[in-house]
């Protein structure tokens, strides 16, 4: 991904042509924060969550997906985690049994 970018000539009305006629990329760099760049994900997440994040960040004037990753990133650098307790009082649930499939029928 290129960054910077030198503007070579203006274009008029009466000259339309394309916008790419008009960037010189020669001498362009690669982005130095492309470590740093988002990655599209999809989350199932309850409407009540959503409409949470929703709410609050509509109070403070931030895209509520914004709020949302900094939130989650706070969570991973204070490297919080989550206590969960299961029905029974255990801290963890039993591993799932093994799903048996009957042996497949041949002809």
């Amino acid at each position: 991904m290129y960054i910077i970018c030198t503007f070579t000539t203006q274009a008029t009305a009466a000259h339309t042509t394309d916008m790419r006629d008009h960037y010189d990329f020669s001498d362009a760099i690669k982005n130095p924060y492309a470590k740093r760049l988002r990655k599209s994900i999809t989350i199932r997440l309850e409407l009540s969550t959503v409409a949470y994040f929703k709410g609050l960040a509509e109070e403070l004037g931030l895209p509520y997906q914004s709020l949302i990753n900094l939130y989650l990133r706070d969570c991973a650098a204070s490297k919080r985690k989550l206590k969960l307790t299961w029905k029974g009082g255990s801290p963890r649930p039993a591993p799932a049994r093994p799903r048996t499939r009957p042996p497949k029928k041949t002809r």
